[in-house]
């Protein structure tokens, strides 16, 4: 029997009314409310006590908080208020009704390519705005990615948040101990397990990988038995290809993920906006039918697969034991357990069991093989000395110029002796003048002597509506398919001026500028209006008749009392002519 959750129905600082539970993790709880001031619904995310009575982890918690809900971004969930009423810390967010990539997943298992782009684009989106504001989220993972009911996707949850600047120029964040791994299991950065290993907006970079790898696969790259087994895979494992699981996902894709998961953060994509770029690139090389084929049955989900993982804090009783299931965590790891994980192969499919190694006898070595030793060590030194030399001389760490304007970026460029090749891409997310991305990417070794390709956005694309009037549909339809346009909704009419099955018009009319592939609707002429048989008709009845096909009508003969039914009509009926013209009928002389 499920327990009565205390917080439901109480007014959080006199103003927030707790209504419904909606999801609870080991970090906090989340409800719908109310705000009693605005009368709107919020969702009310409230911290466990254990953590609340944490001074320190509940300052960097608000700090942090604060400085997220300066981030106004429409695929992030906003923050709307922080507060503590007695011992509940808790945030108001907007509430987002949906339902989470999680639920998605577990319902559909893999997604179509179409269908997982079209979510990690606006994840990247807000994660992208996140990074260039300074602020990294550190627990990327479907559960933390909201899709509303209209599909407006949403990134929320940025309880983890990393502050990389604050206004005083120090680092802030809510870090582990060393000793401690803080984050979601299967999503973490092989530098969020090293102790003491700095991480930045890479560790999100390399979290949109693993999210793309399995929503293209419908399962996550590295699994276990236990948390330990997977941060084994995520510190000596590379994630494998997409295409190994699913074959229709091609070596585009599999170098999107195998560059986002690289086990390296300098070889990933500096940032989500330079790894969305690269995204975008690849989508525009895919056909509408490689987009949209649908994953083969074996990807589809089944009753094991994985329930979410809940946000908590998992501190394990002393020894070497490792949690059994795999949450969202800060998870103290034994030393001797830790010195494993980073230097001892084992099998991956093997628990990791702690073993503590003895030093056994030494041995005295023969003189010989210690002098030559000593004469190869040498001889590496002064060979490894020059080639180091000659190496920074001819090859550098490319810079990140992302975000800049093309002075600036060459001017970085020449401070580390290299030049760059640029070329003007557009881009629905980049301001035009801004970089995009740059090849090879931010942090790789180059040669200074060749050129780094940087691409500057040219802003969104928008083509102009050429003029298609006086054109057959046929070569309309071609037109616009040349400037990359689509031709949309035809609809005929009759007109007097313009020949019959040529374009009168089209919707948006010839000059507005459009996106690409947007479809324009044109109007296309039936030329003139035949002309109605009338003959036999009384001349009220004629008279309509004409009148509602756009003629006019005069008659000729007597028609007495207007009995008399039209004898003739000129011109005949079935002939065409424009609209408005006279038509004469005439009546038998009585």
């Amino acid at each position: 029997m499920a327990l009565h959750d205390p917080l439901i129905g109480t007014l959080l600082d006199g103003r927030y009314r707790v209504e419904q539970r909606i999801a609870a993790g080991g970090m906090s709880t989340v409800y719908r409310g109310t705000d009693t001031r605005l009368d709107r619904v919020v969702a009310l995310k409230v911290m466990h006590p254990s953590l609340a009575g944490d001074d320190g982890f509940t300052g960097r918690f608000i700090r942090e908080a604060k400085a997220v809900a300066r981030l106004a971004h429409p695929n992030v969930v906003n923050v709307f208020d922080q507060g503590a009423d007695g011992g509940t810390v808790f945030l108001a967010m907007e509430y987002v009704p949906g339902r989470t990539l999680r639920d998605l997943l577990r319902d559909c298992g893999a997604l179509s390519i179409r269908a997982a782009l079209d979510i990690l684009e606006p994840v990247l989106a807000a994660l992208g705005a996140a990074h260039r504001a300074g602020l990294v989220h550190r627990d990327v993972k479907p559960e933390n990615v909201l899709i509303t009911d209209d599909g407006l996707v949403k990134v929320a949850d940025f309880g983890l948040v990393r502050v990389l600047n604050t206004a005083d120029g120090a680092a802030t964040s809510t870090t582990a101990t060393a000793g401690t791994v803080l984050g979601t299991v299967s999503y973490l950065a092989p530098e969020q397990i090293r102790p003491g290993a700095g991480t930045d907006q890479r560790v999100d970079v390399y979290a949109a990988g693993i999210l793309l790898y399995e929503m293209l696969t419908g399962h996550r790259p590295h699994t276990g038995e236990n948390p330990v087994q997977v941060m084994y895979r995520h510190l000596h494992e590379d994630v494998p290809a997409p295409s190994l699981a699913v074959p229709g996902v091609g070596p585009e894709l599999d170098a999107i993920v195998a560059g986002a998961c690289a086990r390296d953060p300098k070889a990933r994509p500096y940032d989500a906006v330079e790894l969305l770029a690269a995204l975008q690139r690849v989508r525009r090389t895919l056909t509408p039918a490689r987009l949209d084929a649908e994953p083969p049955a074996s990807t589809r989900p089944s009753p094991q697969y994985p329930t979410s993982e809940p946000t908590s804090v998992i501190r394990p009783a002393a020894g070497p034991a490792a949690p059994e299931t795999e949450r969202t965590s800060v998870l103290d790891v034994p030393p001797e357990l830790m010195d494993q994980l980073l230097t001892e192969p084992r099998p991956y499919d093997e628990p990791a069991p702690v073993r503590i190694r003895r030093p056994g006898p030494l041995r005295r070595l023969p003189r010989t093989p210690l002098i030559w030793a000593s004469v190869l060590a040498v001889l590496a030194l002064l060979v490894g000395g020059t080639t180091y030399a000659l190496s920074g001389a001819l090859y550098g760490t490319v810079p990140s110029v992302l975000g800049k304007d093309r002075a600036e970026a060459q001017r970085i460029l020449d401070g580390v002796g290299m030049h760059g090749r640029f070329t003007e891409v557009y881009s629905e997310t980049v301001p035009a003048g801004q970089i995009i991305s740059s090849d090879p990417g931010v942090g790789a070794r180059a040669r200074k002597s060749d050129a780094v390709a940087v691409s500057v956005s040219r802003g969104p694309k928008r083509i102009a509506v050429p003029d298609v009037t006086g054109k057959s549909a046929e070569q309309a339809a071609a037109a616009l398919s040349g400037v990359q346009l689509a031709r949309g909704g035809v609809t005929e009419t009759y007109d007097d001026t313009v020949p019959e099955g040529s374009v009168i018009s089209s919707s948006p009319a010839a000059g507005q500028r459009l996106p690409e592939n947007t479809p324009v609707s044109l109007v296309v002429s039936k030329g003139m209006v035949p002309v109605p048989d009338v003959t036999g008709m009384s001349k009220d009845d004629a008279a309509k008749a004409l009148q509602a096909a756009g003629f006019a009508m005069q008659s000729s003969g007597v028609n007495l009392f207007g009995t008399g039914k039209v004898s003739s009509q000129s011109p005949a009926a079935g002939e065409r002519r424009p609209q408005h013209t006279v038509v004469t009928v005439s009546f038998p002389f009585l």
